[in-house]
Order: structure tokens, then sequence, then C-alpha cells
């Protein structure tokens, strides 16, 4: 083989730009935060729980919020029923925020690290009162 050299060139060359990323990266993993729950409202509840549970709220808030949404606006229904047979009223603003109220702490944070930019605040207005 007359390029030999030249396709060991372009390998290590290839295998550079490939493995830059990773290497560049290497041990500055940030660790997975951690939402602040320490509001006034969930301070002052008994129960400290949720619509639903703590895991199902974490793996698909934004599904679940987005079936609220569409049950409320589209289909007329303002309740929501959980698995516990508790009623809720669907209001991201009367409902979520009432508890969760500093979105800086528990929806900033996990958002950001997740690379993620939700929808909710073109409509809705945060609970510090500002339109984003």
């Amino acid at each position: 083989m007359y390029d030999s050299g030249k396709v060991i060139a372009g390998l290590v060359v290839f295998a550079a730009l490939f493995l830059c990323p990773f290497l560049y990266n290497h041990g500055s993993m940030t660790a997975q935060p951690k939402p602040s729950l320490d509001t006034p409202a969930i301070k002052k509840l008994a129960a400290k729980r949720c619509v639903e549970d703590r895991e199902f709220m974490v793996a698909h808030h934004m599904q679940f919020l987005n079936e609220w949404r569409d049950e409320a606006l589209r289909n007329g229904n303002r309740w929501y029923r959980n698995k516990a047979g508790e009623k809720y009223l669907i209001s991201l603003q009367n409902s979520c925020l009432k508890c969760h109220s500093n979105k800086k702490e528990f929806c900033d944070k996990c958002h950001v690290y997740a690379g993620v930019k939700p929808y909710c605040w073109d409509c809705h207005i945060d609970p510090n009162g500002s339109k984003l």
C-alpha cells in the first residue's frame, strides 16, 4: 500500500478530532440539581405531597402539564382527580405555582441543567410577577 502513511495520519487526525469533545469535558460533569422545596406554602402544608407522587412528577411533569392544558382549554374540564382520588383545580398559576413559587430555585435549576426552555412562560406570568 503506497499511501499507508497518509491513511494512518488521517486516522490519527480523525481520532483526535472525534475524541476532542470527550477529552475537553473529562471530569467537568456537574451534579444533578435538587430543586428547592423550601417555600412558605409548602412549609404550611401538613402533608407535603404534589398532585401525583414525586417519581411520577419528576419523570412526566411536562406531559402531565400538557394534558392539563388540553383538558382545561380544549375540553373545558377544570378539575383533575389523582390516583388517590383527590380532586385538584387544573391551573398552573393557582395549583402548581401556589406551592412551587420559587421559579429560579425550583424550575430553572433543572431546566438549565437539562438544556430545555419550557414554553410555559409564553402565556403564563412567572411567580415573581413578570412575563418572561
